[in-house]
């Protein structure tokens, strides 16, 4: 199985625990060049198909490949291409953070003992950190350690870095540090992928998505792909009618709302619904109103968020807990 233009490719992966079907055939395809946000509620399947990407766990059946060779076979070619932060590494409270790193430094087998401190200060600068470099863990906030264990993933040249829910648990600042410096990694050329339960952030990092429930994918793609082709066209005006026959020649299917009039200033409007398809622009439709002497007191174009979608193919909310 070649890679392509995929940094992460699985065909029919599965993996069983007695009778239990955890991931259940899957064939997921990551862009070289991503951000792919891994998506699904507790039980869904993400960590276990994650241990499997990383050769943690063997999959029962089916087929991966990560940046284009297959695993678990040529995990040693491969892993040490990739960084990862899964459930969060163990460190010493009463070491630094330098120490720490360090220490996991020291652990992989193909590094340069004469470049270690080199790499250490060059990962912690890379996340932020250089300040606190000697300053014990235990000290560190939850935000600070999200930071040192992905600098762990950053010790080496990595072409993947792979992160499980690499903002939990963080306050709104903690959020933002590790965003943008996911958005600083992918800006080098890193494919990225974030597992996470934040659809929100999701949608602000992500160019790429994946939506797992009960252990089977049920929709991947770019992120305007999986809220879909068509958004909400919504229209005020006092000359329903005449919009209605302007929208209708232009090949939608309006409507007036139940909520049909406003109040306050433009009491006498009714609103006008519609769907958009991605193949009319709404410009274009606001200037043939207009052209035809319609009165547009307000328009508005509304698509669904990814939550709307996510809530839409599993057929239940977001569980945000661990």
């Amino acid at each position: 199985m070649t890679g392509g233009g995929l940094a992460i490719e699985t065909r029919g992966l599965t993996k069983r625990f007695g009778h239990h079907e955890a991931v259940s055939a899957l064939d997921l395809d990551v862009p070289t060049g991503s951000v792919f946000g891994f998506l699904g509620p507790n039980g869904s399947g993400k960590t276990t198909t994650i241990r499997m990407l990383l050769a943690l766990a063997a999959p029962s059946t089916g087929t991966i490949s990560v940046l284009g060779s297959e695993m678990p076979s040529r995990s040693s070619d491969v892993l040490p291409r990739v960084g990862a932060l899964v459930e969060g590494p163990g460190f010493y409270p009463f070491l630094s953070g330098a120490a720490n790193l360090t220490r996991f430094d020291a652990a992989e087998p193909a590094t340069s003992t004469r470049t270690r401190s080199s790499r250490v200060a060059d990962a912690l600068a890379r996340v932020g950190l250089s300040a606190a470099a000697r300053k014990k863990v235990g000290s560190y906030s939850l935000g600070m350690k999200q930071r040192l264990g992905i600098a762990v993933a950053l010790l080496s040249p990595r072409d993947l870095i792979v992160l499980d829910e690499p903002t939990n648990g963080l306050d709104p600042q903690g959020t933002r540090e590790v965003r943008a410096l996911i958005r600083g990694l992918n800006a080098d050329g890193t494919t990225v992928l974030v597992s996470s339960h934040l659809l929100a952030e999701i949608e602000q990092l992500c160019t790429h998505a994946a939506v797992m429930r009960t252990g089977r994918l049920v929709a991947q793609g770019g992120l305007d792909e999986l809220r879909g082709t068509t958004a909400a066209f919504e229209l005020l005006t006092p000359d329903a009618g005449e919009a209605i026959g302007v929208l209708a020649r232009h090949g939608l299917e309006p409507h007036v709302a139940r909520d049909a009039h406003s109040g306050g200033p433009s009491a006498d409007a009714a609103r006008v619904d519609a769907d958009l398809p991605s193949s009319v622009r709404s410009e274009d439709l606001v200037a043939a109103l207009v052209a035809a002497d319609v009165r547009v007191r307000g328009v508005a174009v509304r698509r669904p968020s990814l939550e709307e979608r996510f809530v839409e193919l599993t057929g239940e909310g977001f569980d945000v807990e661990r």
